[in-house]
């Protein structure tokens, strides 16, 4: 049996790199995927569900070149095959305005600001895979 999937969209390949290591601790029961953009992270999903694989999460960056982060999980929110899907912002350039649409157009689960505490993100995690 697969595991199921935690994908994490930033378009910095440090800031991939830092929450794939303080994900780790998921790793033996989670699949971590990591893309770059809002449109590889749409191919991936695709492809996952095409595939018959589990969705559990989507950890993703506010700003980002082409769709943000915000537009792009309020879309994925109107997506039947991922209404289930949990979804956790990062961002470092958050407006009250951005805030609002997150909350209440992409039905965010957990919204934290860069440069995030650890344990914050950790904590976050297992609250919504629980």
């Amino acid at each position: 049996m697969s595991k199921a999937n935690i994908i994490c969209v930033d378009d910095q390949r440090e800031v991939l790199a830092a929450t794939k290591r303080e994900l780790s601790v998921f790793e033996n029961d989670y699949e971590l995927v990591e893309c770059e953009s809002a449109g590889e992270a749409e191919e991936v999903m695709n492809d996952l569900n095409n595939e018959g694989q589990e969705i559990k999460l989507i950890i993703c960056d506010h700003i980002m070149p082409g769709e943000n982060g915000i537009d792009f999980l309020a879309r994925i929110s109107k997506d039947d095959r991922f209404k289930n899907v949990k979804r956790i912002v990062l961002t470092g350039l958050a407006s009250q305005k951005d805030t609002i649409k997150a909350i209440n157009e992409a039905h965010i689960n957990f919204y934290l600001e860069k440069p995030w505490d650890s344990d914050a993100l950790v904590d976050a995690v297992k609250s919504l895979l629980d």
